[in-house]
């Protein structure tokens, strides 16, 4: 985080004057770290020659995609402080927003997501242990994404995730249990979200064949397995909700009481 927000993360300011050398000290240190971590998760200990050449491939093309990464960011941001009329600045989302870490999180493991073993996968449960938003490094997921609050969210590994969506807490976007396992690997098994969906709390969507159209809302606690038109409306028929004075109720409760 402290690479993609100098100056945000328990740190010394950074002056703009050095900022691009603070930033090549980061690059230089993080390479170093992954380079290592990288080996280690290809099994080589010590690495051989080909195993380094392999994670110096890797690297050289992660460190490429980190500016549009940052990029892709600032317009998760944007759509935080779009998203929230809570949110009063910028500098609050990124140092006081759990959702911007965790989407920042998954957005650099997911450039790992299918080159390198186990390190992708630790990155986004690190990020799932201090935010409770649960986002697997394969999911695939559009700019200007929003989690509000954000604790409970879970996105499975083959979900698609257009642009300008938002979600609440709870929301989750899971596979059937089949009892396939391990024979359903690589296959499509979580649902598909089109551009500028909505999704309030507490809703599940499950299954690879489900289809959120564009421009839909859906509800506070719906479950859904099955795809919907664009710019659709989502939600339960309520039952009907009873508001009765307190001290009735209390008095209704004493004089069954006195009758048994």
């Amino acid at each position: 985080m402290s690479l993609m927000f100098p100056g945000f993360r328990s740190e010394a300011l950074v002056s703009s004057e050095d900022l691009a050398d603070t930033t090549r000290i980061r690059v230089r240190h993080l390479h170093a770290r992954l380079k290592t971590e990288i080996c280690r998760s290809f099994g080589k200990i010590p690495p051989d020659e080909a195993t380094e050449a392999k994670a110096e491939e890797v690297l050289t093309e992660f460190f490429k995609q980190l500016p549009s990464v940052r990029r892709m960011l600032w317009t998760d941001i944007d759509a935080a402080y779009e998203g929230d009329p809570a949110a009063t600045t910028y500098e609050e989302i990124i140092l006081a927003y759990p959702a911007l870490e965790a989407i920042a999180i998954y957005r650099m493991a997911h450039l790992l997501y299918g080159k390198v073993p186990l390190i992708p996968r630790i990155m986004t449960e690190w990020a799932h242990s201090r935010t409770g938003i649960d986002i697997h490094p394969g999911a695939e997921i559009g700019s200007y994404f929003f989690i509000d609050h954000g604790t409970g969210v879970v996105v499975g590994e083959t979900t698609q995730i257009g642009s300008h969506v938002k979600l609440y807490q709870g929301v989750s976007f899971i596979a059937r249990s089949l009892g396939a396992g391990q024979a359903l690997r690589g296959k499509k098994r979580h649902p598909t979200i089109e551009d500028g969906v909505c999704i309030y709390a507490g809703t599940t969507i499950m299954g690879g064949d489900t289809v959120i159209g564009a421009n839909s809302t859906i509800g506070a606690n719906v479950f859904l397995t099955k795809s919907i038109s664009p710019h659709s409306l989502v939600y339960y028929e309520e039952k009907e909700v009873r508001v009765v004075p307190k001290r009735k109720r209390e008095s209704a409760t004493a004089r069954d009481e006195f009758q048994k």
